[in-house]
């Protein structure tokens, strides 16, 4: 009875396995390989690997993620002290202010830099990415933080060793491998930033994101974009074994320690921290009270014209809707996209929750992954490729944006939800298979329950993210049915006052929706999960 119930369990896990992995391979690696092999079929692709260019376009791509990198974690730092060991008021408030601009559309993000800063060129590129990942290391690092052991601290510090000291001796090692791992999924984002690099860039400056777009789009140099591809993908595939390599020594680290947070009130120079930390929020702030401020300002002073103008199609018919419309062309999308990742998500969380093979969990981890990191340019531009095989002519389909933004999503709800399904003791399983339940009755009884908020969280944190995806959207979007993020592209695009203040406007728009799902997103936090 044992061995067929183990033989059922693993059919279970092999026909949950068989949906995301089809589900990639249909969507993501037949699209992305069709444009690489179509580009790799023409010359050019040995010219552009041999051009000064191309690597002097590697090197900033690299170098600005590298720095902005760097500019979240010295940011972060301070602010995963204040949610890990500190008791005071507003912590609350500070987990939502760090958690707004990462789930920020890139094109609201980059507007609200562009309104404060101008034209601040590399520097505004660093800042605007560093701006998103404050969250990723606050959370990831203050997740292990919270579960340190005081006791080797307190014993430096009766030793006679000062606070850094202390602090670099024995804090900062424990803390390593979730430093590791937060770095590598933030330069990850830093990367492949489109939206952001797009409007505060432009067309001086470019990373290997851009340049795909503007080789695939403008240029139709698909030799060119696929060669860069590849040296995108290379980075991609590194960065993501970095990040597996200091997860898996960060999760082994959780293991071994209290799961209760020890929280006190800050003594000495721990307010100095506290004070960092809360200048770090005050910053993440600017730029959003930034945008506020650009949607209502006009040459002739305050007015909600922009506002206004939502329920038109911009100057001249700059769009083909309305920007309500728009916005719930967005909604619909989100809403499509977050309910197939959440499905998808699921199915891969329960799978690698359970794999007892590490090679094997590791390898489908880092498979489900690739889609962050893979341009989004190539996935939108392979659609429009491969989708005319499929029955039907789907390249048209409303179908093909809900798609691709779940590409995007199904990563991030593994990633939240995966972390609370391995917490869960597996001899409560043991203890229900005892009693005569089934596999799909174990998950309902036992697994069910403890991950139920970790998956409503997972669905309102993908929900955003897909209502600001940008890269793809802004390939496969039809004229007649935008998004607002391309919607807000498209009225940048044209010049005109009112076509400006629109954009801002809608910008505002978006942020609001974005603040209230993720004030829902902290109501069912849990407290695992890496963003």
């Amino acid at each position: 009875m044992a061995q067929a119930r183990s033989g059922l369990t693993r059919l279970g896990l092999g026909a949950a396995a068989a949906v995301p992995l089809g589900f990639l391979a249909v969507f993501f690696a037949w699209p992305v390989a069709a444009i690489i092999g179509l580009g790799l079929g023409r010359t050019g692709v040995g010219k552009t690997l041999a051009d000064p260019a191309t690597w002097d376009l590697v090197a900033f791509t690299l170098g600005q993620a590298a720095a902005a990198t760097a500019v979240a974690l010295l940011a972060g730092m301070p602010v995963a002290y204040l949610l890990a060991r500190c008791q005071v008021r507003g912590r609350g408030f500070v987990r939502l202010a760090i958690t707004i601009p990462f789930v920020l559309p890139t094109v609201v993000v980059g507007l609200a830099f562009r309104a404060v800063l101008g034209d601040a060129g590399a520097l505004g590129i660093v800042l605007a990415n560093a701006f998103f990942n404050v969250a990723v290391v606050a959370r990831t690092v203050g997740g292990l933080w919270a579960h340190l052991d005081r006791r080797a601290e307190d014993a430096a510090r009766a030793l006679g060793a000062s606070r850094w000291r202390t602090f670099l001796s024995v804090t900062l090692p424990a803390l390593g491998p979730a430093i590791g791992s937060a770095a590598a999924v933030v330069f990850l984002f830093c990367s492949t930033a489109f939206g952001v690099v797009l409007i505060l860039g432009g067309s001086r400056l470019r990373t290997l994101e851009t340049e795909i777009y503007l080789r695939t789009v403008n240029l139709l140099d698909l030799s060119g974009a696929a060669a860069l591809s590849l040296l995108q993908l290379a980075a991609v595939i590194a960065a993501l074994v970095i990040g597996a390599v200091a997860r898996r020594r960060r999760e082994a680290q959780l293991k071994l320690r209290a799961a209760e947070e020890s929280l006190r009130r800050p003594r000495g120079g721990e307010w100095f921290v506290v004070a960092g930390a809360a200048l770090v929020v005050l910053a993440l702030l600017v730029p959003i009270f930034g945008l506020l401020l650009r949607s209502l300002s006009t040459a002739d002073g305050w007015s909600f014209d922009g506002y206004r103008a939502l329920a038109t199609g911009g100057t001249q018919g700059t769009l083909a809707v309305s920007g309500f419309e728009a916005a719930l062309n967005s909604l619909r999308a989100a809403g499509d996209a977050t309910l197939l990742a959440l499905v998808i998500g699921l199915l891969a969380a329960i799978v690698l929750s359970r794999v007892r093979r590490r090679g094997a969990g590791e390898a489908l981890d880092l498979v489900l992954m690739l889609p962050l990191g893979v341009s989004a340019v190539t996935v939108g531009f392979g659609y429009l490729v491969t989708m005319d095989a499929l029955p039907g002519d789907f390249r048209t389909s409303p179908l093909l944006v809900p798609l691709a933004q779940a590409l995007v999503v199904t990563p991030l709800v593994v990633r939240l939800v995966l972390p609370v399904l391995r917490a869960v003791d597996d001899r409560l399983r043991q203890a229900a298979a005892t009693l005569g339940a089934g596999p799909f009755r174990v998950w309902r009884e036992v697994d069910l329950p403890l991950a139920l908020r970790s998956m409503l969280a997972a669905a309102g944190f993908g929900f955003v993210v897909a209502l600001g995806e940008f890269g793809a959207t802004s390939f496969l979007a039809r004229p007649e049915a935008p998004t607002l993020p391309v919607a807000i592209a498209r009225l940048i695009a044209r010049p005109g006052e009112l076509n400006e203040a629109m954009a801002y406007a809608a910008c505002t728009l978006l942020m609001v929706v974005t603040g209230l799902a993720v004030l829902v997103i902290e109501k069912l936090r849990v407290g695992t999960g890496e963003f």
